[in-house]
């Protein structure tokens, strides 16, 4: 959602001669720890979306969460809750940094104030790919832990949080475990964020031009929605794939992409791709609201300080 991210920031202040001074950027940590609060609220969804991806047999939604209260007890639906810590602090922070910093080669200060919307799509594909490998040993914890619960209690993985999880794959399966399913987790990163930030920009622009909706909240919210929808049905095949090999074990992790697609659509059908959509899709859509609202909060904290700092400065 790159417009809303530029569009959102304060006028730069004027300088001596009257023209606008570039404005300082952001912490380069602000977006992980925008996603970290915003993930916490919507961690149940993704540890149920991921335990539908995996499982060997097909159930619904609310069934997989009654199973798991019933069995684990209520604080399962937070099981795995260090491990998206783990992982928003590592792809989070990339994604935000490098896509940030890609629009910055895009910008002609008082030329072209921001980029085109296929420029913003080659940002957002970058900005997927470099955070995509990044974040793939986390994004294997996270799917362990989340798909732990759906294995008889012998024969579960046990990890205690997501930093012991690391060690103890590290050490038993070797450091090459940590990067298992890289390629699709590269793949789903760009897909997502292509389809989530360039896509928002031109479902905006769709709905402008049918003059539906005026422009504010409601078409914002309206162009969110729409991409978030886009990029759920676009990722969600590659994240079932991603998620299947990175909680295979023994035989099963030898299978690679193209075996596990081949024994996934055997053994489950081709509708075992879309699996897991709706807790995808209702995780995605509020958390990309909460991701976006913490984000755009604590940028208006951090532009406080900056007044207030620079008032302090001018005063003394």
């Amino acid at each position: 959602m790159a417009t809303a991210t530029t569009r959102s920031q304060p006028l730069p202040p004027a300088g001596p001669a009257g023209g606008p001074k570039q404005k300082q950027p952001y912490p380069f940590w602000l977006g992980g720890a925008a996603a970290c609060c915003a993930a916490t609220i919507t961690h149940p969804l993704d540890l149920t979306k991921y335990r539908l991806q995996t499982a060997t047999k097909k159930q619904g939604m609310l069934k997989t969460v009654v199973l798991s209260v019933r069995e684990d007890g209520p604080r399962s639906i937070f099981h795995g809750l260090t491990a998206t810590w783990l992982r928003q602090a590592s792809y989070s922070i990339t994604r935000f940094a490098a896509y940030e910093k890609a629009k910055e080669q895009f910008i002609i200060p008082g030329q072209k104030p921001v980029p085109t919307s296929s420029e913003l799509a080659i940002c957002a594909a970058g900005a997927g790919a470099v955070a995509g490998f990044t974040g793939v040993p986390a994004e294997v914890v996270l799917v362990r832990m989340c798909s732990d619960l759906n294995r008889p209690k012998e024969q579960r993985y046990n990890y205690r949080n997501a930093v012991q999880a690391l060690f103890k794959i590290t050490a038993d399966e070797g450091f090459p475990a940590l990067f298992r399913g890289m390629v699709p987790n590269i793949t789903r990163s760009v897909f997502l964020n292509v389809a989530q930030m360039a896509g928002y920009d031109a479902f905006k622009e769709i709905i402008k031009k049918l003059n539906v909706i005026p422009d504010g909240p409601w078409l914002h919210f309206s162009a969110s929605f729409c991409a978030g929808t886009f990029a759920t049905t676009i990722v969600t095949p590659v994240d079932v794939v991603k998620s299947r090999i990175q909680n295979a074990k023994g035989e099963e992790a030898k299978r690679g992409i193209m075996g596990t697609i081949r024994e996934s659509a055997r053994r489950d059908g081709m509708s075992v791709f879309m699996r897991g959509w709706l807790p995808a899709w209702l995780r995605l859509q509020p958390q990309t609201t909460l991701l976006f609202l913490f984000f755009e909060q604590f940028k208006t904290i951090i532009d406080k300080q900056r007044e207030e700092k620079a008032a302090k400065a001018a005063a003394a």
